[in-house]
């Protein structure tokens, strides 16, 4: 597999393009999209409203549809049309008049916020192209109406067949013929490489850069080939280059928020790496970033992880941490690099872990890249302790809700701890 991060597999981020939408998922004049726009989150709702009232946003080619046509090709909306649900709505299949499968999202109303979010995935994924990010078809605003029209991307999310699908290979016999085989290490290498790529795409080469905000699981669709496609831009901002950071209202799924910005706001490329580590090690162990059915203390991915990381890269000794369900057909040498990667990806400091074209080197050819970033092997536990308080109160905050699977939002007012990683 090669997966390099250079340009050739997308056009300029300022040129408009289409873009990737699947089964259950969380799915003109050209105009520059700047930070002011949407960097600092802004509290205002007047311009995202004014826009949508015009029944038009600024996106370059992708198309304007009516309610209409979106009703019509769904069966107007029809419940056997539901590909799946999410926080910001749901997601139905349709066919375009030329044959062209699609996938519909269906936008929940949520005010200028909603609006926000609603022109934010619009105007960011209609002005990058890349083979591993989702593939814009067109939107439609029409009174309280929002929508948008992506690609149709046939073989679900990565959450789906990690944590789904592989387990109902295992359920009783009334479910028997939907499960499908677990999913094997090559699959996975494959699908890490390639959500790398897309990511690094986002912060290394547009100008402004993008940060995601909500890499996870659910948010990697996988085409028929397992090729990976990262989807979901509703929470992306963007940050010039000469900006360090951005300060934004918390906003992501908990399990993959980074530590630094769950408790400070402040978001970085950084924050994304994190996230992108627990995706790492859901690959790497099949567990779900959050489970409540685990022993007191192991309930978290990332915490349960950290020892068996560190006790896996010092003696590569794999057994405690990988996939049992991979029955050992891993290459060694691969799963090393895999593992020394997520735990890179996972470090407390942020100025610590890599960037995402580091990680991508790692994945891509899978030979001695230097992930250490000044950290000493055996040593990336350095920096729990300085963050243990601030940890621990946001874990006791969010297990305490029990709701693991949706939106976490935290406005940062309300956060107690202002520490910088």
């Amino acid at each position: 597999m090669n997966f390099s991060t250079g340009q050739s597999q997308g056009v300029s981020p300022m040129m408009s393009s289409g873009q990737a939408y699947g089964q259950s998922t969380s799915y003109g004049q050209q105009q520059r999209l700047t930070s002011a726009n949407y960097s600092t989150g802004s509290q205002g709702g007047g311009a995202a409203r004014s826009v949508a009232a015009s029944g038009e946003l600024s996106v370059g080619n992708t198309k304007a549809f009516t309610f209409d046509e979106l009703y019509d090709i769904t069966a107007g909306f029809a419940r056997d049309k539901l590909l799946g649900e999410g926080g910001f709505g749901c997601v139905f299949k349709g066919t375009l008049a030329d044959g062209k499968a699609v996938a519909v999202k269906q936008l929940k109303g949520g005010g200028g916020q909603g609006e926000r979010e609603f022109q934010a995935e619009v105007e960011i994924i209609s002005r990058v192209h890349h083979r591993h990010l989702v593939s814009l078809v067109g939107y439609c605003i029409a009174e309280d109406h929002r929508l948008l029209v992506y690609d149709f991307v046939s073989n679900d999310t990565l959450h789906h067949h990690l944590h789904v699908y592989s387990s109902l290979a295992y359920a009783p016999a009334a479910l028997a013929g939907r499960g499908r085989p677990v999913m094997d290490w090559p699959t996975r290498v494959k699908i890490a490489a390639g959500s790398a790529r897309g990511l690094a795409y986002l912060h290394e080469d547009c100008h402004p850069r993008i940060i995601h905000r909500d890499i996870k699981s659910s948010n990697i669709l996988l085409d028929e080939h397992f090729e990976a496609q990262v989807a979901d831009f509703g929470l992306a901002r963007l940050a010039e280059n000469d900006v360090t950071h951005v300060s934004t209202r918390v906003m992501g799924t908990f399990g993959y928020l980074a530590p630094e910005y769950a408790s400070t706001g402040k978001l970085t490329e950084k924050s994304d790496v994190f996230s992108f580590g627990v995706v790492l090690l859901e690959l790497i162990t099949g567990r779900k970033p959050v489970d409540s059915s685990r022993p007191l203390g192991d309930e978290s991915l990332v915490e349960w992880s950290r020892p068996l990381l560190n006790r896996a890269i010092e003696n590569q000794e794999f057994d405690e941490l990988v996939d049992p369900r991979l029955d050992g057909e891993y290459d060694d040498v691969e799963m090393f690099r895999v593992i020394e990667a997520a735990a890179a990806c996972i470090r407390h400091s942020a100025a610590r872990r890599p960037k995402m074209g580091q990680v991508v080197r790692v994945l891509d050819s899978l030979t001695d890249v230097d992930l250490s970033n000044g950290v000493q092997p055996g040593k990336s536990q350095m920096f729990n302790v300085a963050n243990t308080a601030d940890i621990r109160q946001f874990q006791r905050m969010a297990f305490g809700s029990q709701d693991f699977s949706s939106e976490y939002s935290q406005s940062r007012s309300s956060m107690s701890s202002r520490r910088d990683f």
